[in-house]
Formats: structure tokens, C-alpha cells, sequence
């Protein structure tokens, strides 16, 4: 099996791992997010790369889910020291990670580029992939502040005013990168992980071509809700939903992929539900601690084993 797993933020960080342990060297490949990309202190920061690489690597902060495990502050607490407003945190080895990528990419490199580079230094040998290599920032259309960068509203203002729209900047006129489209025609199996979909699978659908190549793929496309009982398991999921007028239920997740999926993972916990050209099964999605998430895996792959047989 060759499993191609769409993924942003902390949920598709934890599916990542669990499937790297179920599956043999060379059969995952990894999508990423890059909406929640920007700019701090003049370098170019990747929150959704650099959360499932820290994780792959075994260098998450396993509390936050995301950051480095035991960092510092010390260069976070002399720009405090400085006057600076650091709203954004970033520690000491974290900000290595940004200066790298940053210098890499003044150096020519691409962005996939610089994130394989970084991938190899911290002995991670899985494809991790940008959607695109084109700048495509999220921007949040808000209530209270107006347009808000995303990290301003995920960050800066904890996700709490209220979401009129959302943009994908640039999204439209952008392309998938070449080994992106390589690792969809490549794949037996197209997984979409429990993640955010508007804040975090919306900026990769929204890319020009690639809705296109994935409904061209006549394989199992699988997506996992996010949300369990009414609520999300973390993040604003939930309340994006609710201020959208839609149902906060895995049938909305549903809803929001449509016709991209041929199959849908609920949790266990929810109301039982049908949706018309999908097939969905339920199964415990929870993954609190890192056996949960082999698990769970380990259950995603065997339904899709059993459907491509």
C-alpha cells in the first residue's frame, strides 16, 4: 500500500506518526499545509511542516503538540527584554529551524527543497511535502478586527473573534509542486488526516489543480473527522463551524469534502450518519497518547486494505 496523507497541524502530525509506524520504509508520503505560513523577525516560519517533522523526529513538545521538547527562551526573552510585543512564541532550537530554512531559501532553494533538507538533518526519511512552493497565506475576515493574518488570529487574539469568511490568497492562480502531483499519480490510497478543513485541508484544496488530479485517481480517498462528540479535539474547528451556521457534527466534515471522498472515518461516538456516494465506518479516532495513534493507524489501514483488495 502507498499512502499519501494530506495533513495540517497537530491532529495530522499525530495521524502521521501513527502511520509511519504501521507502514514499511517508503510507503507514506506526507502533504502539508502551508497556509499558516509568514514571516516573524525577517525569517520564514512553516508551523504545520515543522509540527509534523518535530513529531516524526521524536522532538515535539509533547504537551503543546507542537515546538521543540525542553527548549529555551533565551533569545524570546532578550527581544521581551527589548520592548519587542513576542506574541509569537518561538524557542532557541525552533528559531534554528526558521534561520535555516530562511537562509536556504535566499540561497535559491524552494521551499520543498529547504523542508527535505530539514527532514534529512533531523533523520526523518519521509516525504514531506508543501502543497506549493507559491506563497498562499490564510487571511481571516473577522467581526471584530477586520482581516486578520492567520497566525494573528490563531495566535495573537487565541482564535477567539468571530469568522465572517476565509481567504486563500494566491490559492487559485497556484500549482501543486511537481513532486506533489507525483506523489498523488503515485498513490494507492489518498488519506486525509483528522485535521482542521477549513484552517488547515481548505488551503490545500483551494490550490489551483489539485482537486483535479485528486478526483482523477481512482482510488480510496479516506477522511477522518476532527470532531467527536459535538466538539473539536482541538483548536476552533468547531467554533468556525457553528459561526458558519453549519451543525458542529461529523456529517458537516463530510459535507465539506464531498465529493472528493469514496470513504469517511467517524469516531465511535457520534450519532450514526449517511452521506451519499461515501461509504462511512466508525471507529475510536482519539489518539491521546502514541500507542492510541498506531492504533488507530493501524485500523485506517486495514479497512483500506480490505476495500482495494
Amino acid at each position: 500500500m502507498r499512502v499519501v496523507l494530506f495533513v495540517g497541524g497537530v491532529g495530522g502530525a499525530k495521524m502521521a506518526h501513527g502511520l509511519s509506524r504501521c507502514l514499511p520504509p517508503g510507503s507514506l508520503r506526507i502533504v502539508v499545509n502551508v497556509g499558516d505560513d509568514f514571516r516573524r523577525y525577517g525569517l520564514r516560519i512553516c508551523p504545520d511542516s515543522d509540527t509534523v517533522l518535530y513529531t516524526l523526529a521524536g522532538r515535539v513538545d509533547p504537551v503543546n503538540g507542537w515546538g521543540v521538547a525542553g527548549d529555551t527562551t533565551t533569545v524570546l526573552d532578550a527581544l521581551t527584554g527589548l520592548g519587542d510585543d513576542t506574541w509569537f512564541r518561538l524557542t532557541d532550537r525552533d528559531l534554528a529551524t526558521h534561520m535555516y530554512r530562511t537562509q536556504r531559501m535566499a540561497d535559491g532553494a524552494t521551499l520543498t527543497q529547504a523542508t527535505a533538507e530539514l527532514a534529512r538533518a533531523m533523520g526523518v526519511d519521509i516525504d514531506i511535502l508543501p502543497v506549493t512552493d507559491a506563497p498562499v497565506p490564510t487571511r481571516v475576515i473577522t467581526s471584530d478586527y477586520g482581516e486578520l493574518d492567520f497566525q494573528e488570529y490563531f495566535v495573537r487574539h487565541r482564535w477567539q473573534p468571530e469568522v465572517k469568511f476565509i481567504r486563500y490568497v494566491g490559492a487559485e492562480d497556484a500549482r501543486v509542486t511537481t513532486a506533489v502531483a507525483e506523489a498523488i499519480d503515485w498513490a494507492t490510497c489518498i488519506v486525509f488526516a483528522p485535521s482542521n478543513p477549513w484552517l488547515s485541508i481548505g488551503p490545500i484544496l483551494a490550490v489551483g489543480d489539485i482537486r483535479e488530479r485528486l478526483l482523477g485517481r481512482d482510488v480510496p480517498r479516506v477522511a477522518v473527522t476532527p470532531v467527536i462528540g459535538g466538539k473539536a479535539v482541538k483548536g476552533p474547528a468547531a467554533k468556525l463551524m457553528a459561526e458558519q451556521g453549519l451543525a458542529v457534527s461529523a456529517r458537516s466534515v463530510a459535507g465539506f469534502y464531498g465529493a472528493l471522498l469514496t470513504d469517511f472515518v467517524d469516531d465511535v461516538r457520534n450519532p450514526e450518519f449517511t452521506c451519499d456516494g461515501m461509504n462511512i465506518i466508525q471507529r475510536d479516532t482519539l489518539m491521546l497518547e502514541p500507542a492510541d495513534r498506531e492504533r488507530f493507524a493501524g485500523e485506517v489501514l486495514g479497512y483500506i486494505g480490505e476495500r482495494i483488495r
